[in-house]
């Protein structure tokens, strides 16, 4: 049994759950067929065999260390690496005319998720770089497209996202970052920026730096900020390298978890001058960040899930093997002990982690398959469509795992017991990894604002509208199945409780309140998506009698039956628009 992949529920995804099939038939994918997309995922799964897990907990005890102003790393990272580079899986998702393999959304990201869960944080370094490669291509003009993308594409380079400062944190208009015009079409940066993840590490030639900034007249607030590229390594005309362009390490962050993954406070223009280069449009910058920050929250939604399925599938090969304890009707203490997941309570726990990661792994898939049928579109309009429930569902597909695969972790450790807790299993470490997904590319409560306070509301509710077209073929169908029909009924409910929900907090007036149990309705909106997807999935498998398939039946009751009813109870407070917390002061809470 591999600890980082469960194929047969892969494929699941890809070719039952979401019809992969019918995108390899579509012209932009037609170099494919399920055998090479098969293959391709065996290439994966063997350098993440060989490579990433055997370094996992290496990496982990063995972080980044400072040292003489540079940064240094255990080889095998540089290893891992070289071979997923080689491999070509940073360019995978890129069209075959910029050097990519042009796979689907869906299956880059089910490749992926084999080097995610394998090693998070040696997986994140390339993450990062096609994150950054991504929005170049996007955002930037052809001269600085065609100067950097190849050898980011080729893993050669790396590269970064420049965000946060000490200062700022998420509040993005309060940046002190400047640019100045250097009159040659260049800027010179200044500043500090802080939480860099890959910001500094001895493994690629250069790493190509996405710095947020603001020019000297740029106006105040989020309005004034400005995208640049930024190499550590200035590049010369011809390609090659030159001169160091004045980035400092100040200083290295160690985080609980994810540790081998560099994270840093970089200096701009401290020794020296440092030369950007403009991306898109002056004070355009956030609009342009976003282009890599959404395919990021997708990563991070997927990061989480990974995560969950390491320990999951940890701990559940751990209690079959485990003997503790006997039956409540067999206290006998002459016989045999049995395995614990004998136990109700530790099916209990086992079946929690699978409900929350296989239903995280669905809502993922779904995002990316949106992804697919946006770049395949045929129209204006049907992009559009699903470019809108992209928009209403990023939020919830970055935190709802971030949340809820955290959960399945914490089980993971309980399942083990006393030895979960300690540093000779890694369920430990997976939740150390997993619990830094709830601030990446945005802190929890955050996007809670962002769904309840700009997204259900996205052209006069239309992305609701969309939300729920989608869902009722499922919603109809499972009606009509006499084991699934008292789930879509509950679900049903569920949504008109959701619209009931956003009625009463847009009418009222005062916002804060409104929007005082914001992070609620975020959880509460990703259990009913994820509920569906769960009756998706229940209704594939309604006529297979395997274990696989009676599996994913028992977790769509388990989900009915545990879970969605806490989303339905937390909108009840949403829609009451309880104003417990908003209305606590600090001297009350401090007694």
């Amino acid at each position: 049994m591999s600890m980082f992949v469960n194929r047969r529920d892969l494929e699941f995804y890809l070719f039952d759950l979401f019809d992969t099939q019918a995108l390899l038939e579509h012209e932009r994918y037609s170099d494919y067929d399920r055998e090479t997309v098969e293959a391709i995922l065996d290439s994966a799964e063997q350098i993440a065999n060989d490579k990433f897990y055997p370094c996992a907990d290496k990496l982990d005890a063995n972080e980044p260390l400072f040292v003489d102003g540079a940064v240094k790393v255990i080889p095998e990272l540089n290893d891992a690496l070289e071979a997923y580079a080689e491999a070509g899986f940073v360019a995978a998702g890129f069209p075959a005319d910029a050097g990519g393999m042009q796979l689907p959304s869906v299956v880059c990201n089910a490749v992926s998720s084999l080097f995610t869960c394998a090693n998070q944080a040696a997986s994140n370094y390339m993450f990062l770089t096609a994150g950054a490669a991504s929005m170049l291509r996007a955002c930037a003009d052809d001269a600085l497209v065609e100067k950097y993308l190849g050898p980011m594409l080729e893993g050669r380079w790396f590269g970064t996202m420049c965000l946060s400062e000490t200062q700022a944190g998420s509040s993005l208009a309060d940046i002190r970052t400047q640019a100045v015009p250097r009159g040659d079409g260049s800027y010179a940066l200044s500043g500090s920026k802080m939480w860099i993840s890959g910001g500094e590490q001895p493994v690629s030639e250069n790493i190509i730096h996405m710095v947020l900034a603001k020019l000297p007249d740029a106006p105040p607030g989020v309005r004034g900020i400005s995208l640049f590229l930024v190499p550590k390594v200035r590049v010369n005309d011809d390609g090659s390298l030159g001169e160091s362009n004045n980035i400092a390490l100040a200083g290295l962050n160690h985080k609980m978890g994810q540790r081998g993954t560099t994270n840093c406070l970089l200096n701009f223009g401290e020794n020296g001058e440092t030369v950007g280069y403009l991306v898109g449009q002056e004070h355009q910058g956030l609009a342009n960040m976003f282009h890599m920050m959404n395919d990021a929250r997708i990563g991070v939604g997927l990061g989480a899930v990974m995560s969950g399925l390491a320990g999951y599938l940890y701990s559940l090969d751990y209690a079959k093997e485990r003997r503790q304890g006997r039956k409540a009707d067999a206290k006998d203490p002459t016989k045999p002990q049995v395995p614990i997941i004998e136990h109700a309570d530790v099916k209990r726990m086992l079946l929690t982690q699978k409900a929350f990661v296989e239903g995280g792994q669905a809502l993922i898939y779904y995002c990316s398959y949106l992804l697919d049928q946006q770049s395949i579109a045929t129209s204006e309009a049907e992009a559009g469509k699903y470019h809108l429930l992209l928009e209403l569902l990023t939020p919830v597909a970055k935190s709802w795992p971030s949340e809820y695969c955290l959960e399945a972790n914490k089980l993971a450790i309980q399942v083990l017991g006393g030895y979960g807790y300690t540093r000779d299993y890694p369920v430990e470490r997976f939740y150390r990894d997993n619990r830094l997904n709830h601030i990446h590319e945005g802190t929890h409560a955050i996007h809670g604002l962002d769904i309840l306070g700009r997204k259900v509301r996205m052209a006069n509710g239309a992305a609701l509208q969309l939300l729920a077209a989608e869902m009722a073929p499922t919603l109809a169908a499972a009606s009509e199945d006499a084991h699934l029909q008292g789930h879509a009924d509950a679900l049903q409910a569920a949504w008109q409780q959701i619209l009931a929900t956003i009625e009463a907090v847009l009418s009222s007036d005062d916002s804060e309140r409104s929007l005082a149990n914001a992070t609620l309705f975020l959880n509460s909106f990703g259990h009913i998506v994820v509920g569906w997807l769960w009756l998706k999935q229940a209704l594939t498998v309604a006529d297979r009698d395997d274990a696989f398939s009676e599996g994913k039946r028992a977790a769509c009751r388990f989900f009915f039956a545990y879970e969605l009813p806490k989303a339905c109870t937390d909108l009840d407070l949403v829609a009451s628009l309880d104003d417990t917390c908003l209305s606590l002061t600090a001297e009350q809470l401090a007694g």
